[in-house]
C-alpha cells in the first residue's frame, strides 16, 4: 500500500478559507497522472495553519474524492499525544487509510518519549501509522532503534516517511526494521539514492506539479531501468531544489499559481517569496518546460 510516488497535496486557500472545489480538482490530477496515493494535512498541507474544523474536513474532502482508488494517508500528527489521537481517531472514521504521524515538535522529547507517544496513537486506532521523521522542522530525531521497537511493538506501525537527510540511516532503518517495514523518502532529491537502499518510494512535495515524472522515475527504478530512473532523478533535480529555495510549500504554491492550478496564498507566518528567489523559481520552471 505504501509505495510509489505519493503526493504530499498543499491545502489551497481562496479568501483565506480552504479551496474546496480546487482541492477536489487537484486530487483528480494526482490521479489522472499516476499517483500511488495522496497525503493530506501534512507539512505541504500547512497543517499547523488550519483549524480543527478545517484539518478534519480536507481530510474528509480527500477521502471522499479519492473514493478508495488509491491510499489516503492522513497527516494527523501533533505536539500533543491526546490531541494527534483526537486527530488519527477522526481520521480513521472519515475512512483514510493510514495516519502520518510527525515527531512532537518544540517538546523535544527524549527516545522514550517518542516511544510512549507514538505507542499510545497506535494503541487508539486501527488504522495503520507512517511515522514522520524530520529533525529539522521538529527539533529531535527518531532513531532507528526507536522505530526498531516501535515497529515489534505495536502492529500497526508499519513505515516511516524518512526526511533526516541520512542516507546512513534511512540504511540503518531499512537494517533494524526489517523488509516488511516501509521506508519512504522524505526529500524528493534522495528519492532515487533511498530506492537503491531498499526504499519503497517517496511522500513527494514536487509530485504536486509533475506527478507523472516522479511516478515514473520510482516505476523505472523498480522495474530495473536504472539508467531512466537516474535520467529523470537528474532532469528533476533542479527544478526539486528550486522548491525549496524558500521554506516549503512558498515556492510550491507560487509555482501552482504560476501554473494556473491554484491560488499561491500562504497561511502567515509563511509569506510570499521574495523577488529574487521568485526570478531563480521562474527560470528553473522554464528550463523544465512549466512555463
Amino acid at each position: 500500500m505504501f509505495k510509489g510516488s505519493i503526493v504530499a497535496m498543499v491545502t489551497p486557500f481562496k479568501k483565506d478559507a480552504v479551496d474546496e472545489k480546487t482541492l477536489r480538482k487537484l486530487i483528480e490530477f494526482q490521479i489522472k497522472n499516476g499517483t500511488s496515493g495522496i497525503v493530506p494535512c501534512g507539512t505541504t498541507g500547512e497543517s499547523p495553519t488550519l483549524s480543527y474544523e478545517e484539518h478534519d474536513r480536507v481530510i474528509e474532502i480527500t477521502v471522499e474524492e479519492v473514493n478508495g482508488r488509491i491510499p489516503v494517508i492522513a497527516g494527523t500528527g501533533s505536539n500533543s499525544t491526546q490531541e494527534a489521537i483526537m486527530l488519527t481517531r477522526h481520521a480513521q472514521k472519515s475512512g483514510a487509510d493510514a495516519s502520518l504521524q510527525v515527531a512532537p515538535y518544540y517538546n523535544r522529547p527524549t527516545q522514550r518519549g517518542l516511544y510512549e507517544h507514538f505507542k499510545a496513537i497506535a494503541g487508539s486506532v486501527k488504522i495503520p501509522i507512517i511515522l514522520y521523521n524530520i529533525a529539522s522542522r521538529t527539533g529531535v530525531n527518531i532513531e532507528p532503534e526507536t522505530m526498531a521497537r516501535l515497529a515489534k511493538d505495536c502492529k500497526n506501525i508499519v513505515g516511516v516517511k524518512e526526511a533526516s537527510g541520512s542516507l546512513d540511516q534511512m540504511s540503518r532503518v531499512k537494517q533494524l526494521c526489517g523488509k516488511d517495514f516501509a521506508l519512504i523518502s522524505g526529500d524528493d532529491s534522495l528519492t532515487l539514492p533511498l530506492l537503491a537502499v531498499g526504499g519503497t518510494g517517496i511522500i513527494s512535495v514536487v509530485a504536486n506539479i509533475i506527478p507523472q515524472d516522479v511516478c515514473d522515475m520510482v516505476k523505472a527504478f523498480q522495474g530495473g531501468d536504472t539508467k531512466e530512473a537516474q535520467r529523470l532523478h537528474y532532469k528533476m533535480l533542479p527544478l526539486v531544489k528550486a522548491m525549496f529555495i524558500e521554506t516549503n510549500p512558498g515556492p510550491l504554491k507560487t509555482a501552482m499559481g504560476l501554473m494556473g492550478m491554484c491560488e499561491p496564498s500562504l497561511r502567515l507566518p509563511l509569506a510570499a517569496m521574495n523577488d529574487d528567489n521568485q526570478e531563480k523559481l521562474k527560470a528553473a520552471m522554464k528550463e523544465y518546460g512549466l512555463l
